[in-house]
């Protein structure tokens, strides 16, 4: 297809994906259940980083996650005694499990605390177009303080070239505008135009049918890859087109 012709293809695709309907299956849904601003950033934040298999096994422990935190997340993290993370004792999705999730729980309040929120720590402070450098800097911030080694693999880094699949679609959620009634838009103090594309399996493979991706590991580089051909299509909100790359895969099996 030529570039004109591919716009007009995933446009459609972005009109009938990105719409509520999406949320009924979309590990997005749980963010959805709060108002208060912190609250929703912070059960997007814990959703997204479980958000690898299943769906429905997502979308489930992630709904436990919120029930240990008594549906109010933020307040839970900021008031919180060590006695009260017993309750977390049991909870695992994967490999992310209670031991992971305790140190989260204090890593996020370390972060509310000495850093002025996600939405702060996440800013892009040099002069690039990506968060390549802002989520490699929230990573050494989340754990500056005491945690154990094995909690650091649930953070992916970009410097290492790793995609940071997760974190993606996290700031996606946050700063891509609220209109279709998805996305949320409360990050003001971020901008669209500097998202980069979830990339998994489905999305991947999909770009690599529309050759709008070349490169065949689903890393940073690729990543960039993406960005660069996302960009020609709209450089103001080129993640749009996550809806249409992942509908495709998923719903359609492109």
């Amino acid at each position: 297809m030529k570039l004109g012709e591919l716009k007009e293809f995933l446009d459609e695709k972005v009109l009938f994906y990105e719409n509520p309907k999406f949320i009924v299956s979309d590990p997005i849904q749980i963010p959805h259940l709060f108002s208060k601003k912190e609250d929703i950033e912070i059960a997007a934040f814990l959703t997204a980083i479980i958000s690898w298999g299943n769906r429905t096994m997502i979308i489930r422990n992630a709904s436990k996650m919120m029930q240990l935190l008594d549906y109010a997340p933020h307040d839970f993290i900021m008031n919180h005694q060590k006695k009260d993370l017993k309750c977390l004792d049991g909870f695992v999705h994967r490999t992310f499990n209670s031991i992971d999730l305790q140190q989260f729980i204090n890593s996020l309040q370390h972060i509310y605390k000495e850093h002025g929120g996600l939405e702060n720590a996440l800013k892009i402070r040099d002069k690039t177009d990506t968060y390549q450098t802002a989520i490699h800097h929230f990573k050494n911030i989340f754990f500056e303080i005491a945690h154990p080694q094995r909690t650091q693999k649930h953070i992916s880094d970009p410097l290492k070239n790793s995609a940071a699949k997760r974190i993606n679609m996290f700031l996606r959620w946050m700063v891509r505008d609220k209109k279709t009634g998805v996305d949320f838009g409360i990050w003001k103090t971020h901008n669209t135009a500097n998202l980069s594309c979830p990339l998994d399996v489905h999305s991947g493979n999909v770009a690599r049918k529309l050759a709008l991706l070349l490169r065949k590991q689903n890393d940073w580089k690729a990543v960039l890859e993406l960005d660069r051909n996302l960009r020609l299509l709209d450089k103001k909100d080129p993640v749009k087109y996550d809806f249409a790359l992942f509908g495709l895969g998923v719903f359609e099996k492109f």
